[in-house]
């Protein structure tokens, strides 16, 4: 049981209407009453109610500032313990005042991600719902949201206990032939192990066939616009973007550096990357961007090559072509409306005609085909349905591949007659790497790190 009570600011720091503070623990209520003025007495109010009233110093009796407040008892709320939201005017001062009149009386400041860690460890969640909660938070479109609130909800959590509880009569069966050989039970024979194993990991597979949509939806696309400078790259940048987020000039070279910008595209989140224009270059400042260009066309998921149709392919352009022949590349041919002196027919040597895509960003023409482009990449042309239970998270995907890497050994032994009491080994490095998704068998320092990730007052 966890015996002391935190206090964190629940809302962004800054200005705004109202900020909230909240606290959490046994002595949450009293010692929030403490400072409370009102004509209701905070350890006598019901669950779920609001009161009025302010906050004030009880020594000096000076009012800090005009508060409600809202009263949750356990386990009815977040945590499962008492908790006390008080909601302040917003602004830096007031609030700090509040939460240093509450930390004087007894209360110690929240940990990042502490009051979600809290609700994880009195049970009201498991682990893998925690991690959704983060998810929740940093979703960056409709459909990573709703990934993350089925996951919050507690639809992976589900499958991962079914499929626990095939192990656990998997092993109970193991256990009844090593401990009972002489009576006369289900046979476990070396097909039965397999069988179940191969069941199991069928299930696994499911899930691991939405891991690849699943991270790219929750993490984004990390998508390079690349180009010889003066192509148009900014202002695709900024029709993507809706709004003028690079500088557009008719001067070659006016990108310096890497511009970040996140924008959806058909639900997909895509980090896009507008590069400094690759061409050798004697200027300083614009050699530094273009090596910055290099290392963002290395790590990119996407690359969306932007080339002018009312020029002919030089050799920049044909290097870069063939340098990136083999990774996930878009050509994007722009300027269109212009008298066209750009060989398409040379492209096609390069790549499939699905990847080049006609533009004129200056008309908005070919967005739509853009889109099209990047879905028929990632998601074959289509997304799964959104009743599908995406596994999105790193450590998930992990701990499935290793489970199933246990139950694969497990039917290699069982095919090879090994004796099943070894076998019984693979079978539980399974159940438990399973039990790590959903934190039943989880350490301390792991849990610990998960949490840390998560904002203050969280």
């Amino acid at each position: 049981m966890i015996h002391d009570t935190i206090a964190a600011i629940a809302t962004p720091l800054g200005e705004g209407s109202i900020a909230v503070i909240r606290v959490s623990g046994q002595d949450a209520i009293p010692n929030v009453e403490q400072v409370f003025k009102s004509r209701t007495r905070l350890t006598e109010a019901a669950t779920h109610t609001v009161h009025y009233g302010f906050i004030q110093d009880p020594e000096s009796l000076e009012k800090v500032d005009e508060v409600l407040v809202t009263v949750m008892r356990a386990p009815r709320s977040f945590t499962m313990e008492d908790v006390v939201e008080i909601g302040c005017h917003g602004g830096l001062v007031s609030v700090k005042k509040v939460l240093d009149l509450l930390l004087s009386k007894g209360i110690r400041l929240a940990e990042p991600g502490e009051f979600t860690k809290r609700a994880f460890l009195n049970g009201r969640i498991d682990l893998s719902q925690a991690e959704a909660v983060i998810d929740l938070i940093r979703s960056k479109s409709d459909r990573a949201y709703k990934i993350a609130m089925k996951q919050a909800e507690g639809s992976l959590s589900q499958q991962i206990k079914q499929l626990r509880q095939q192990l656990v009569e998997l092993m109970a069966h193991i256990e009844v032939n090593i401990d009972y050989p002489e009576h006369d039970v289900e046979e476990m024979t070396s097909a039965f192990i397999v069988d179940k194993s191969r069941e199991a990991i069928a299930k696994i597979d499911e899930l691991l066939k939405t891991a690849e949509q699943g991270k790219i939806i929750r993490e984004g696309i990390v998508t390079a616009i690349v180009g010889r400078p003066n192509v148009g790259k900014s202002s695709l940048l900024n029709a993507l973007a809706q709004e003028n987020r690079a500088i557009v000039t008719d001067i070659p070279g006016t990108t310096r550096d890497v511009i970040e910008e996140y924008v959806t595209i058909n639900g997909i989140p895509l980090k896009l990357l507008d590069t400094a224009g690759i061409r050798e270059t004697s200027d300083v400042v614009e050699q530094i961007g273009v090596e910055k260009s290099r290392s963002a066309l290395s790590d990119a998921d996407l690359i969306l090559l932007v080339l002018n149709a009312g020029e002919e392919l030089n050799d920049d352009e044909l290097q870069l072509l063939e340098q990136l022949k083999d990774r996930q590349v878009i050509v994007i041919v722009n300027k269109i409306d212009l008298p066209r002196k750009l060989d398409i027919g040379r492209l096609s040597s390069f790549l499939d005609e699905e990847r080049i895509v006609m533009m004129s960003v200056q008309e908005n023409r070919g967005m739509e085909e853009l889109e099209k482009a990047i879905s028929a990449i990632f998601f074959s042309g289509r997304l799964e349905s959104n009743d599908a239970t995406y596994v999105s998270n790193v450590r998930h995907i992990h701990l499935l591949k290793e489970a199933k890497a246990s139950l694969r050994e497990a039917m290699m032994a069982a095919e090879q007659f090994v004796p099943i009491d070894m076998i019984q080994i693979d079978v539980r490095n399974s159940w438990e790497q399973l039990g790590e998704i959903i934190g039943d068998s989880v350490g301390e320092s792991l849990i610990d790190q998960i949490f840390s990730q998560f904002c203050l007052g969280k």
